[in-house]
């Protein structure tokens, strides 16, 4: 894509060495982030690599956002309008097979009565998801990227399991005719999933969707304040307090209210917060461009002596 992407540029009459598409592994990284004639780096990726490159970046006198990983949630309350939460966890959770920084793999009912609906809704839910190939119109999800991530997002299934947690739909070992040596993963989904959890405090990055219950609003708006990762959280009711209440006190960069995804149109600002984001702006909008530009200040005087000695008004005081 990047490759084509440099393609377009040339077609469409761009110069020649604005736009420059570089392949190669921690060598090439380490040779940008150190060189001399780079001044600004934007980086996305996994939180421990950002960390890196904005350390490095840093060191060698470079500015540096680097966008790290996530664990979004997304809060239920009672009054919550489940059909459309439904829909909306489908999309959210296991679209692009759960491999973008703002999916949702976390879902927190709040109240027993509303998690069991959830659990009930959902489970009815995602046999009728249709896993398949891009050129499918009609799936709602592809493969994943490899077949080493493919092992590890069924590791972090096989972890939640071991951490106890219940397994109550198994996507692992799913087979797509015609293509049995995709790298196909089906919708998984856990519930009673803990925060000591080691499945719940990482990034899964796959179709896996965990259910963590809560007794109480405080105890909801607590779990993504308080996740190493603040990329995105969502509520979903109808009561515009509550609403209004968790979107001011959540410990999150971005916060979506009935919105699945909250990623803000290209000219607001994207970016998280803790060990989503590294560095002091953000990407898009004025953010962006206060990133790639320095501010520069000029203070001129053009003296003319006939002005300075008619009229002392257009003399800059001093101290004589």
């Amino acid at each position: 894509m990047p490759v084509r992407l440099a393609e377009l540029m040339m077609e469409a009459g761009a110069p020649a060495g604005v736009l420059n598409v570089i392949h190669g592994d921690k060598v090439a990284v380490d040779a940008i982030l150190t060189h001399p004639l780079v001044h600004a780096v934007s980086f996305v990726g996994s939180s421990d690599i950002a960390h890196y490159v904005y350390q490095t970046g840093a060191a060698n006198h470079k500015r540096v956002q680097a966008m790290g990983g996530a664990k979004n949630h997304g809060i239920v309350l009672p009054d919550a309008d489940m059909d459309q939460v439904i829909k909306d966890l489908s999309g959210a959770a296991y679209g692009s097979a759960g491999e973008r920084c703002m999916a949702l793999p976390v879902v927190v009912p709040v109240g027993k009565k509303t998690a069991d609906e959830l659990r009930e809704r959902m489970v009815a839910e995602i046999p009728s998801m249709r896993v398949g190939v891009s050129t499918d119109a009609g799936a709602h999800y592809g493969p994943v990227v490899t077949a080493q991530h493919k092992a590890r997002v069924e590791g972090w299934i096989d972890q939640g399991v071991k951490d106890g947690a219940e397994l109550v739909v198994d996507g692992r070992g799913f087979s797509l005719q015609g293509h049995e040596k995709g790298y196909f993963i089906g919708p998984s989904l856990f519930d009673h999933v803990t925060p000591e959890m080691e499945s719940y405090k990482e990034e899964i990055f796959g179709p896996v969707l965990q259910i963590v219950r809560a007794a109480s609003f405080e105890e909801a708006l607590s779990l993504p304040s308080k996740h190493q990762y603040g990329n995105g959280v969502a509520i979903f009711t109808q009561n515009g307090r509550a609403a209004r209440d968790f979107a001011a006190r959540v410990n999150v960069g971005m916060v979506g209210i009935n919105v699945p995804i909250p990623v803000p149109v290209a000219y607001h600002t994207f970016g998280g917060w803790k060990r989503s984001a590294f560095g002091d702006t953000n990407q898009h909008g004025m953010e962006g461009v206060k990133f790639w530009t320095k501010v520069k200040t000029v203070t001129a005087r053009w003296p003319d002596s006939d002005l300075e000695h008619a009229d002392s008004s257009f003399v800059i005081p001093t101290m004589r």
